[in-house]
């Protein structure tokens, strides 16, 4: 009597045999985190710089973070998290107080840059490696932490939008070339 096979293992070896190699292939975990990062560094200094300066105090509603603590809130962040890295890296000072936007867009880049340095600083194995971090995260895989970061951001990143919208502004990723 055969065993009876699962169609995708019998679609595994017509795929290994049509193309004489395995068919995953490996991938550079660092290099896909850092491309990421760098891709959201980016749109973020686009949608931030969007709002005029004397609209970085808009919100909302009352209860609101106002749109420049909005983009501080991610600065802040950014270098709250990476800093449980242990890199060689110097986090930046970020005054989480800042009203001006060229105060505020600086805080963000230098946020983002210090993630590309300390992704720079790491391997594919440092990258599984757990790190502490707050009670909020617990403790974490260094690339576990450079993706809740990017979720984290891509989340302020929605409602800045709205709030670019909420004052007749199209966000840069949305507007037509």
């Amino acid at each position: 009597m055969k065993p009876q096979r699962s169609w995708s293992a019998v679609v595994l070896i017509v795929l290994t045999a049509a193309t004489g190699r395995p068919a995953a292939q490996s991938a550079n975990l660092n290099a896909e985190l850092l491309k990421d990062w760098t891709d959201q560094k980016s749109m973020m200094m686009k949608i931030a710089d969007a709002m005029p300066e004397e609209k970085f105090s808009y919100k909302s509603t009352p209860a609101q973070r106002d749109y420049g603590q909005q983009i501080l809130h991610i600065a802040g962040g950014n270098v709250a998290y990476l800093r449980n890295f242990g890199g060689k890296a110097m986090p930046p000072a970020i005054n989480r107080t800042a009203t001006g936007k060229a105060e505020i867009l600086k805080a963000l880049a230098d946020s983002f840059d210090y993630g590309t340095a300390l992704i720079g600083e790491q391997t594919d194995q440092s990258m599984m490696q757990t790190v502490q971090t707050n009670q909020y995260l617990g403790p974490s895989s260094r690339a576990r932490v450079i993706y809740f970061l990017l979720g984290h951001t891509w989340d302020i990143y929605g409602q800045m939008a709205v709030y670019l919208r909420l004052n007749g502004i199209v966000p840069p990723a949305s507007q037509r070339p």
